[in-house]
C-alpha cells in the first residue's frame, strides 16, 4: 500500500472507511529521535497492522506561551525516520483541526486525580489535562487497534492507561522501554536545547539513578537523602526525586517488590525527567487451577516466550507420590514419613528436546507420573501437611530470585501470595475430560470412557477444593481464565498482555 501523509480529519475519516486493517497507532509532538524509530519499528515487527504516526503539538501541554513557541519543529525530519522504520501513513493536523474553534463536540478532559497528583502533576498544572484531552481526540479519529508509547514518561503512560480503562475504549496499550543515548541519558525532543555543560548535568544525574539501581539490587533498601546531597553537590537543580510504588505513584511501602525511582531536574531553561525501575527480585506469574484447565502446556509455552523458569509444583508432588509408591512405604505414618523427606532431591531438568524432565533422588520420573494410578492418588498425597510443608519449602527456595512461572493449585495462595500476576486458569468439566481423552502423554485416559473421566474429574476436584491444608481456591487477586473455545496461543497471548500490563518493559529486559 501507498504511503500516505494525511492533514485534514476529513481526509483520515474518509481514509479509514476504506482501510481494510487494524490500526497500531503512535502519538508524537515531532522532533523525532531514536525513542520514536523504536516505538515505530515495535510496532512495525508486532504484527501485520497498519502503522499510523500523528505530529502534532499540543498546546494544551505546555506551561507557557515561551515553551510552546521553542518546541523544536523538524517536519522534514520527521517523516523521512517515520516511512524509514515502518510508518503506513502519518496524520500532520493543524490545531485547528484538532481543536475547531466553536466545536462543543471536544470533550476536554481532566485525569485522575491520584496519578496526576505526583511527581511532574505537583508543578506542572494542567498539563495532564491537555494530554488526556488530546489523546482522546485523537483515539477517537483514528480508532486503533494499539497504541504505542513508551515507558520514559512513565506517569503520563499510567495516566493514559487509566484513560482508555475509564472511558472503556477497546485499545491495547503497548510500551517500550526508556531509550538512552550514548552517553546514557534518556531520548527526549527537548535534548536538543542542553548545552555541553547542561548535558554533563543529566549525564550525572541519570548516572545516579542507576547507581542506585544496582546498589538497590544487593541492599534492598535506597539512600534517597543521600543521592539528593550527591546531586545537590554537582549544583544540579533537583524539582523532585521519589520513590513510589510504580502503579498507584504513593510512597513505596517495604513489602513492595517493585518501586521507581523518579525524578525531574533542571538545566537552563530545559526540564528533564527520568526513572528507573527498583526490583527486590524478579517477577513471579502463579497460575493456579483445576486438573485438565492447560495449566501446564500453558505455562510451558509461557516460560518459553518470556524467557522465565518454568516451575511444574504439581509435577513434584506427584514425583513424590510415584516413589512413595514404588518404596511400598506407608505414608500416614507421620514419623517414617518425616524421615524419608529429608532425603528427597526433586530437580527439573532441561532434556535435548527443549522440554524439562522431574527427577526423584536422581531417577527420572516424566513419563510415569503422568499414570492414571498416579492421578488417582496424588490428592491424597498432597493433603498431607508434612508433604506439603516440606514441598512448599522447596519451592519457595526455586522462587526466592524470581524469574518463574509457576503452576498448581494453591500457588497464589499458598506458595507464592506475592506473586506479580496471579492466573486462575479453568474450564468446563466437558472441556478438561476431553483435553485428558485426546492427551497422548497420559495414556491411562485414552484408555478410559468420556463419562469415567468426567467422573474422576470431578472426584479429584472435590478432594482438591476440600482439603484442609491449602485447598484449590481462587486467590482474591487472581485473574480468572475460562479457557473453552480459546486455542492455546489465545490463552497464551492471553496472560502475556496481562504480564505486559503488570510488569514495565525494561524489567523483562
Amino acid at each position: 500500500m501507498k504511503k500516505i501523509i494525511i492533514r485534514k480529519t476529513e481526509e483520515l475519516e474518509q481514509w479509514r472507511q476504506y482501510l481494510k486493517s487494524d490500526i497500531n497507532f503512535i502519538p508524537t509532538m515531532g522532533n523525532l529521535h531514536n525513542g520514536h524509530r523504536k516505538l515505530i519499528s515495535t510496532a512495525k515487527s508486532d504484527n501485520s497492522n497498519f502503522n499510523l504516526v500523528s505530529i502534532f503539538i499540543n498546546p494544551l501541554q505546555f506551561d507557557n506561551k515561551s515553551d510552546l513557541e521553542n518546541y523544536p519543529k523538524t517536519i522534514d525530519n520527521d517523516i523521512k525516520l517515520s516511512f524509514s522504520n515502518g510508518a503506513d501513513a502519518i496524520f500532520i493536523p493543524s490545531t485547528e483541526d484538532i481543536y475547531p474553534p466553536n466545536n462543543k463536540n471536544i470533550t476536554f478532559l481532566k485525569a485522575s486525580v491520584e496519578l496526576s497528583s505526583a511527581l511532574c502533576g505537583l508543578n506542572r498544572i494542567g498539563h495532564f489535562d491537555g494530554v488526556c484531552t488530546v489523546v482522546y481526540r485523537l483515539l477517537n479519529l483514528i480508532k486503533p487497534k494499539n497504541l504505542y508509547l513508551g515507558e520514559k514518561d512513565w506517569q503520563q503512560l499510567l495516566i493514559l492507561k487509566n484513560l482508555i480503562l475509564t472511558k472503556e475504549l477497546d485499545i491495547a496499550i503497548k510500551s517500550i522501554p526508556t531509550q538512552r543515548d550514548f552517553d546514557g541519558i534518556p531520548l527526549s525532543s527537548r535534548n536538543v536545547h542542553l548545552s555541553k555543560n547542561e548535558r554533563k548535568l543529566i549525564k550525572f544525574f541519570s548516572n545516579e539513578l542507576l547507581i542506585a539501581k544496582t546498589n538497590f539490587k544487593q541492599e534492598k533498601k535506597i539512600n534517597l537523602k543521600g543521592i539528593i546531597k550527591k546531586l545537590s553537590a554537582k549544583k544540579v537543580l533537583i524539582e523532585y526525586l521519589e520513590h513510589l510504588h510504580p502503579y498507584t505513584l504513593e510512597n513505596s511501602r517495604v513489602e513492595d517488590n517493585i518501586s521507581i525511582l523518579a525524578g525531574a531536574i533542571r538545566c537552563g531553561e530545559t526540564r528533564l525527567i527520568d526513572h528507573v525501575f527498583l526490583m527486590k527480585r524478579s517477577p513471579i506469574i502463579a497460575i493456579d487451577g483445576p486438573a485438565g484447565s492447560g495449566k501446564s502446556t500453558v505455562t510451558k509455552l509461557i516460560a518459553k516466550k518470556l524467557k522465565l523458569l518454568y516451575l511444574d509444583t504439581g509435577a513434584m508432588y506427584r514425583a513424590l507420590s510415584w516413589l512413595l509408591i514404588k518404596e511400598n512405604i506407608d505414608y500416614k505414618k507421620e514419623k517414617k514419613l518425616n524421615n524419608i523427606l529429608k532425603d528427597i532431591s526433586i530437580v527439573f531438568k532441561s532434556n535435548t528436546n527443549s522440554h524439562q524432565d522431574v527427577f526423584i533422588n536422581n531417577y527420572c520420573v516424566t513419563e510415569e507420573i503422568r499414570s492414571q494410578e498416579i492421578s488417582s492418588i496424588v490428592s491424597k498425597i498432597s493433603s498431607i501437611k508434612e508433604v506439603r510443608k516440606f514441598l512448599v519449602e522447596e519451592q519457595r527456595k526455586i522462587g526466592e530470585l524470581g524469574g518463574i512461572v509457576a503452576e498448581g493449585r494453591d500457588i497464589g495462595t499458598t506458595v507464592f501470595p506475592d506473586a506479580e500476576l496471579k492466573i486462575f486458569l479453568t474450564a468446563s468439566i466437558d472441556e478438561r475430560a476431553k483435553r485428558r481423552k485426546s492427551d497422548k502423554k497420559s495414556k491411562d485416559s485414552q484408555d478410559l470412557d468420556l463419562n469415567k473421566l468426567k467422573e474422576l474429574i470431578k472426584k479429584r476436584d472435590f478432594e482438591d477444593s476440600n482439603r484442609e491444608i491449602s485447598p484449590l481456591i481462587k486467590a482474591n487477586d487472581a485473574i480468572e481464565i475460562i479457557t473453552d473455545g480459546y486455542s492455546i496461543n489465545q490463552v497464551v497471548d492471553k496472560i502475556i498482555d496481562l504480564y505486559d500490563d503488570k510488569i514495565p518493559k525494561e524489567i523483562q529486559i
